[in-house]
């Protein structure tokens, strides 16, 4: 049996409309931007003083931090006075020390931390402040 061939020529586009495409793909960006969480940087939360005067530290300084509890932290590790001496001991060529002392955090720990400096022959020692306007 032989069919007849229709002589009718299909009419119409033999293109896919993107349209509908582009508008699914900005709905997945939406999506997953709204969906996303945001990873928070770990880190020592200091309310640094304020002072007029402030210079920016050598990136070879050794930084520590003391929190508004009193908690000293080198390299974002709780430390106690006598270990950060040994990590001072340890740390062989360091000629300055940079201390971001919470404006909470007493007077005295700092003056401790200054001291200890001072006896191991670190004559730099800084303290953090923020620019005042």
């Amino acid at each position: 049996m032989r069919f007849k061939k229709s002589a009718r020529v299909e009419v119409g586009l033999h293109q896919i409309d993107i349209a509908p495409l582009i508008d699914c793909v900005f709905l997945l960006i939406i999506f997953f931007m709204l969906t996303s969480s945001f990873v928070v940087v770990p880190g020592i939360n200091v309310k640094l003083p304020k002072a007029i005067t402030s210079e920016s530290i050598d990136t070879r300084t050794l930084t520590i931090v003391i929190s508004s509890e009193d908690i000293i932290y080198v390299d974002d590790s709780p430390y106690t006075v006598n270990e950060v001496e040994n990590h001072i001991k340890k740390r062989e060529g360091l000629d300055s020390v940079f201390i971001k002392a919470d404006r909470d955090a007493s007077l005295g720990v700092a003056v401790r931390i200054w001291d200890l400096c001072k006896r191991h022959g670190i004559e730099k020692v800084g303290i953090a402040t923020t620019y005042e306007d």
